[in-house]
This record gives structure tokens, sequence and C-alpha cells, in this order.
């Protein structure tokens, strides 16, 4: 395992090949940051955002947790997705989760790790609402297809926030989208769940019209 002093200078080394490779890559880097993208992911180090995308620096804004949750009470993603739509105008959000995910597993597994537990609760409670979908699953299949749920109830949590559906009301163009990222091939799967307007959810979760 490299040393803290070594992660330095292999710093070093990649700073100078970029620019060799880009001259004026970070200058123009630290003019300013547009993406049109932001990722909701898992704070799994298999799983880099801008790398599996094929994208450089700049051009994806991410926000990272374990197994890749929205939580209404998150103030930190919170936070940033409101940063992202209302002052970076991405176009796209994509909440990304991966197979073989140890936030899911252990969810699904009766595993506790202290406070990682209240963490991972929302999980836990979804596994146990969802048993009929894992009838006759292998452990790994309904580990799987738990992972794939998990991506599906964030991309509703992220709609039914206000910062989405003001986005929306206001008629600024904004998708939503859940993808799988699978660490034995290096391919992401698309959910076909993507949310691009109010009519997408569920009548309880609009907001309501001021009178």
């Amino acid at each position: 395992m490299p040393t803290p002093q070594q992660l330095l200078e292999n710093n070093k080394a990649w700073a100078k090949q970029r620019e060799q490779q880009s001259p004026g890559f970070f200058a123009k880097l630290n003019e300013q940051q547009t993406p049109k993208y932001m990722w909701i992911g898992c704070s799994d180090s298999r799983v880099p955002a801008n790398e599996i995308v094929g994208l450089a620096p700049g051009e994806i804004f991410v926000q990272r947790n374990i197994a890749n949750q929205v939580h209404h009470t998150d103030l930190n993603c919170l936070s940033g997705v409101q940063f992202a739509v209302d002052v970076l105008k991405v176009e796209h959000i994509i909440v990304t989760g991966h197979y073989n995910c140890g936030g899911v597993q252990a969810a699904i597994t009766s595993q506790h790790f202290g406070i990682v537990d209240n963490w991972i609760r929302g999980i836990r409670d979804h596994f146990h609402q969802q048993q009929e979908s894992f009838i006759g699953l292998s452990l790994e299949e309904t580990a799987d297809r738990m992972v794939e749920l998990n991506v599906i109830k964030q991309v509703e949590n992220l709609s039914h926030t206000r910062i989405v559906q003001k986005a929306w009301e206001e008629g600024r163009p904004l998708e939503i989208h859940g993808w799988v990222y699978r660490l034995s091939t290096g391919i992401i799967k698309d959910l076909d769940v993507s949310r691009k307007h109010a009519d997408d959810i569920e009548p309880v979760y609009r907001s309501v019209p001021r009178l």
C-alpha cells in the first residue's frame, strides 16, 4: 500500500502528464464548472463516476454515500442536488447503484455495523416490503434485485423533492435516471425508470399549486 507521501508524488506525476496531454487543461478547469450531469452514487471505491462513463473532471457533479441513497432528511445530499439543479443547471441526475453493494448486502442479511445500521434502515424496510419479488431467487439473485429496487426507490425519492418539482414547474429540462453498474464486467445497466416531468410521479407526491 502506498504511503500518503507517495500519493502526493503520484499526484504530481498525474498533473504533469495531464498537462502534457492537454496543454492548458487545468487553467480551463479552474475557470468554471458547467456540468450537464449530476451523479448520485455509492461511496464504494470501485465505482469511480468519471472513469466508467468516460467523462473528464468538470463534466459531472458527484454526490456519493453508502448505497447511493436519497433521504429526505439528508441535508448533505439535498444541498448537493439543489446546487446542481439551481446553480449549475444540470439537465440529468443519474442515481447509480452497483451489484455486490456491501450496504445492500448488510441490509438484507441482517448484518449490523453500528451507526451504519441507521443509514441503511430504509433499504432493510424496503426489502421487507418487497418479499414477493424474491420468491424463487438465490441469495445472490436476491441481492442483485434488491440493488435494482434500491436504485428505483431513490429515483422516486429524488423526484418527490421540492427541488426537482420546482425545476419541472418552471419548465427547465431535467431528467432523473436509474442505473446499476456491474463490477465484474464494467458495464452499466439502464433500469428504464427515467422521470422527466411531474406527470411521471404519483399525484399524492406532486406539489399542489397555491390558490
